[in-house]
């Protein structure tokens, strides 16, 4: 009894010690170095996301988003991807010039909710934020390698959520098959949030230290998250809306 009691201590003691806050600070697994590349991605991030409010605000005054700003945005990741590393302050600029770009090309489903109501926006942005921030942490303090098995699954989710839209896009689709886009691809895209941010630290170890390419693949998650976040709240608000006036009438 004795044995058995010492042992179930034993065990209590190490959950609580697996569980402890300090373990959530612990990034020993991670070296100095990835640490201050971390760093750079992160900053990076956040002046492309700036960048990428700053062109949907232009899409607000004069209205350029859409197929131009989608070439645009897409130019610009292919001429990022063509420019040499030493080029680096070339490459930050095209960075910056994709997010614009994107921004403006998102500007008119962000219009779209303004006009609706304009906390939606604002409670999208902050739920795709605290999301990515919650699971980006939680890919840094895991094991290594952890959950690089996910690579396999997201790509196959991707695919289907490639085909699912080119069918819809020809055969037309019900609302139900658009729900499951989105849901699913809300999915799809939180589960690279853990994925990239696992893939870039580890890419990171091994020496690959390309701050803006691993800035632009989180910066992509990001916005899609962002997106789709974006639609169900505002479908969500209009289903409400809807509901108010049939029962007005």
């Amino acid at each position: 009894m004795e044995s058995f009691t010492s042992l179930f201590n034993s065990q209590s003691a190490s959950s609580r010690n697996r569980w402890s806050y300090d373990s959530l600070k612990n990034f020993r697994q991670i070296s100095p170095f990835v640490q201050t590349h971390l760093k750079k991605v992160y900053l990076s991030l956040c002046c492309a996301l700036i960048a990428s409010a700053a062109g949907a605000y232009l899409h607000i005054l004069w209205n350029i988003g859409g197929l131009l700003t989608t070439l645009g945005c897409v130019g610009s990741i292919v001429w990022l991807m063509a420019t040499p590393l030493y080029e680096e302050q070339k490459r930050i600029a095209l960075l910056m010039a994709a997010a614009l770009f994107k921004g403006a090309s998102i500007g008119p489903l962000i219009e779209l909710a303004i006009d609706f109501d304009p906390s939606i926006v604002i409670g999208a942005f902050v739920g795709c934020a605290v999301a990515f921030g919650c699971f980006s942490a939680a890919a840094m303090v895991a094991r290594r390698r952890e959950y690089l098995y996910l690579g396999g699954l997201l790509s196959s989710g991707l695919s289907i959520l490639f085909w699912l839209h080119f069918t819809s896009s020809i055969f037309g689709g019900s609302m139900a098959l658009f729900k499951f886009e989105v849901y699913f691809g809300l999915l799809v895209f939180v589960g690279y949030i853990i994925f990239d941010t696992q893939d870039i630290i580890e890419k990171a170890h091994l020496g690959d230290l390309d701050y803006v390419k691993h800035a632009l693949t989180l910066f992509t998650d990001f916005i899609a998250v962002f997106v789709r976040i974006l639609i169900i709240m505002l479908k969500n608000a209009s289903d409400k809306e809807e509901k108010k006036k049939k029962r007005r009438n």
